[in-house]
């Protein structure tokens, strides 16, 4: 008797092990793993007063690292506005430097030219801020409303938006979405500098000038354009502590992630 029992109690386990490998891995584990994001980073260089806030870069990355996205950095290979010398805050009239170059030394050299950006590779595209958005991706640190676009920045944006797909910026990077996508709604944190925090605050008005409208919001919110699939968070057009711009800067990095739908 005991014996039967034992021969039924092996066939039984075998076929649960029979049934088990039939049902595949999603059943042993409750669910299949979901294909990370893929997100595409655009820098303008590297040091705030010529290129890509490094700061705003690199907290970008470490939130896109937390949450498993798959990121690809890339860069326009062209020459710089200028070069800042970023001790003295002055011109460094003898030097030329190359955008791509430059964002290299964020990307620790694993860039790629932003000419060879297809959105079809990608589910979201980051613009950090930094002076280089407005010199180098644009022309809007010299001619404000009226400014010129860097022809791939222009073709990009034009693409992820007309694809669907969620674009994420900071800082003053949002002027590029709201130049190239007419009626957005993009923040650049407050429209006044009652307390000295909003050295910046009169580029709401050049947002407003360029047909987006703007929202007032602090460094540790963001908006969230639903319609345009656009997300945007003040960083540092805020002087405050680094921290509350590294927050302000996970909030979107979150908001885009959930807006890929992975």
């Amino acid at each position: 008797m005991l014996c039967v029992r034992a021969i039924n109690t092996r066939m039984a386990l075998s076929l649960c092990r029979r049934s088990l490998f039939l049902l595949g891995p999603r059943f042993l584990h409750g669910s299949a793993r979901h294909p990370a994001p893929r997100v595409a980073v655009v820098l303008s260089g590297c040091g705030v007063y010529d290129g890509t806030e490094i700061h705003e870069a690199s907290a970008i990355l470490v939130h896109l690292s937390r949450n498993g996205a798959d990121v690809q950095i890339y860069a326009p290979d062209i020459p710089q506005m200028h070069v800042i010398d970023h001790s003295k805050g002055q011109t460094a009239e003898a030097e030329s430097r190359n955008v791509l170059v430059e964002s290299a030394r964020i990307a620790r050299g694993k860039i790629s030219d932003m000419a060879q950006l297809n959105p079809q590779n990608h589910d979201a595209i980051i613009f950090p801020g930094g002076f280089g958005a407005a010199k180098n991706l644009s022309t809007f640190a010299v001619d404000g409303e009226t400014c010129k676009m860097n022809k791939e920045v222009e073709r990009v944006l034009q693409d992820f938006h007309k694809a669907g797909k969620p674009i994420g910026l900071c800082c003053i990077s949002p002027v590029l979405a709201a130049k190239v996508l007419p009626g957005i709604e993009v923040t650049v944190g407050h429209e006044e500098d009652k307390d000295g925090k909003w050295p910046y605050a009169g580029t709401a008005q050049a947002v407003k000038a360029l047909g987006a409208k703007h929202c007032i919001k602090d460094v540790h919110d963001v908006h969230v354009d639903l319609n345009n699939r656009v997300v945007t968070t003040p960083a540092f057009m805020c002087e405050t502590e680094l921290h509350h711009i590294f927050d302000g800067i996970g909030i979107m990095v979150k908001r885009v992630l959930k807006l890929t739908g992975k």
